[in-house]
């Protein structure tokens, strides 16, 4: 059956998204077997991507902005940011394609944010090695410092992933 991204579903995984303690929510298109991976992902500006690459070979990645803005930091392997961009529905960069192994983050800059990713199946956990240790924590505060007025005060960082077990 076909599933149309429009904004009655935008409207239902933003609501989501906002009663999620997470501040996301995402919708498969894709059952988890399937080679591509589609899903729309809902976030509020309470949440953030922290820096992560996803090491094998056929995970590239893209990611386009649907609803709202997403603010993209790219980093190298020592954590230095080399690359940010904001990445707005109808704006002048709407997504990225990224290539295996790089390390990325994001930030929400509006509520109700939605994106459309993207990759090869299956749904492998981001592993050792996959985090930027030492920089997750640091996402916020380096956006924040470069694009001074993009983000709510209010965002606090996210635990570590490992301490959410």
């Amino acid at each position: 059956m076909a599933r149309f991204l429009d904004q009655t579903l935008f409207a239902e995984l933003a609501e989501k998204a906002a009663a999620s303690p997470r501040g996301r929510y995402h919708h498969n298109f894709h059952q988890m077997e399937e080679p591509c991976h589609r899903l729309a992902v809902a976030l509020q500006p309470s949440t953030y991507v922290p820096p992560h690459r996803h090491l094998s070979a056929d995970k590239a990645e893209t990611l386009l902005v649907l609803q709202g803005a997403l603010g993209l930091l790219i980093f190298t392997e020592t954590g230095e940011v080399i690359a940010k961009r904001v990445m707005q529905a109808g704006g002048k960069c709407a997504g990225v394609d990224l290539p295996p192994g790089v390390f990325h983050g994001l930030v929400v800059l509006e509520p109700d944010t939605v994106m459309f990713e993207c990759k090869a199946g299956p749904y492998r956990p981001v592993g050792e090695g996959s985090w930027l240790i030492g920089r997750r924590e640091k996402v916020m505060p380096v956006w924040l410092t470069t694009n001074a007025g993009c983000l709510p005060s209010s965002i606090e960082p996210l635990p570590h992933p490992a301490s959410r077990r």
